[in-house]
């Protein structure tokens, strides 16, 4: 994979924070949103917004005079489209600013080549206010002191360089291993059944693979339905343009080739990013990976504060519990197909692309664990409120 560094520093922010990463290097804009997002420790709570000389790319929402705003719609603009130096800004009402810096290509993969300095929290009130709030918990006498150490528990003041580089590498993503298999077992073309379907040797070899798709695993599988994460696989990869059909022979697409584009059109399959198919199916993996094992309607119930209110059904019928149970059983043979989730007696659990395939997934389990641990690891004595961690920053190499 091609990739394009990047170095990142917060304006008017002390101590310095500086990310260096690589980015794949086709990536489009709302990619390398999340992308810097992870790498420098937000959480996308905020509108964003790049900014190239006098032009501003960002979010375009229907409710908002788009004209007002100056603003071209980010989806479909590459990282190139920016030059060598733009601005990233997060947050309009804190007004987080950061210089951008494209150093030229990047190592062999995504991640984070170095760094310093802890991000600030989410809505301490811009740079005034981070200020503030440092000089507030650096000092037991400050007036401010506990409301700030209370209200900002969890974070702490530094940075952790292998962290950051896993959390961005997740959110670059990686293939899912049943999408790479049945390109391999179609690389060279195979002639589907009179129906269309993918011929018995495939499905067999798929079984092999993953026995626990069929649900009888000691039957050999004849028709690929008999495997519904393989049908619906099938049907996904077709469907987003990752296979073919020419004269009779079904065949991988060239777009197929290139990772960054197959795992870009994989995640098309979810709709946009603020429909309910892709909340739902994020939300879900986040929880799976964060709290599970659980059953459906267990899960449908934490996914329910993330969805049920604003969402109808077709008749207008608010959506409950009752409704996400149910799109969760029409989905998962979906989930299982692309690895992001095991369902075993009911009982649903991660998946090997739990953390790789889904950017809201990534973010969201990243931030729920960290959190978990946090809590179960106290308060402690509050050492790490005043250091700095300069060890393993990377910025030396």
């Amino acid at each position: 994979m091609k990739t394009t560094r990047l170095r990142v520093t917060m304006e008017c922010v002390e101590p310095t924070v500086v990310r260096v990463l690589d980015v794949p290097a086709a990536s489009l804009l709302p990619e390398v949103h999340d992308l810097l997002q992870a790498a420098l420790g937000w959480t996308d709570s905020h509108l964003h917004q790049f900014v190239a000389g006098d032009v501003r790319y960002g979010m375009t929402d229907p409710d908002w005079l788009d004209d007002e705003l100056d603003e071209i719609d980010e989806s479909g603009v590459k990282l190139r489209a920016l030059g060598e130096q733009f601005t990233y800004l997060y947050d309009f009402g804190d007004g987080w600013e950061h210089r951008v810096e494209v150093l030229g290509p990047g190592g062999e993969r995504p991640g984070v080549a170095a760094g310093e300095g802890a991000c600030p929290p989410e809505d301490v009130g811009g740079p005034g206010g981070y200020h503030q709030f440092r000089a507030a918990i650096a000092d037991p006498r400050h007036p401010e002191h506990d409301t700030y150490t209370t209200w900002a528990a969890t974070w702490r003041d530094r940075f952790d360089l292998a962290a950051s580089d896993l959390l961005v590498r997740q959110t670059a993503g990686a293939v899912p291993g049943p999408v790479r298999l049945l390109l391999e077992l179609t690389a060279d073309g195979v002639r589907p059944t009179p129906g269309g379907r993918l011929p018995r040797t495939v499905v067999r070899q798929v079984q092999e693979r993953y026995p626990e798709w069929h649900v009888m695993p000691d039957v050999p599988a004849r028709i690929e339905d008999d495997l519904p994460p393989l049908a619906i696989l099938h049907d996904l990869m077709r469907h987003v343009g990752l296979l073919r059909m020419r004269n009779g022979v079904l065949s991988p697409t060239r777009a197929s080739a290139d990772d960054v584009e197959t795992i870009r059109r994989l995640r098309s399959w979810f709709g946009p990013d603020n429909g309910y198919e892709c909340i739902l199916a994020g939300v879900s993996v986040a929880h799976v990976v964060a709290g599970g094992p659980y059953t459906a309607g267990q899960l449908a119930a934490l996914v329910h504060p993330y969805l049920g209110y604003g969402w109808a059904t077709g008749d207008g019928t608010p959506v409950d519990e009752g409704h996400i149970r149910r799109d969760l059983y029409r989905w998962r043979a979906c989930l299982v197909g692309l690895d992001l989730v095991a369902v075993d007696d009911g009982v649903w659990s991660a998946g090997p692309s739990a953390r790789w395939l889904l950017p809201r997934a990534t973010a969201l389990a990243h931030l729920w664990s960290e959190s978990e641990a946090e809590s179960e690891a106290g308060s402690g004595s509050g050492s790490e409120w005043g250091s700095e961690s300069g060890s393993g920053s990377g910025l030396a190499n």
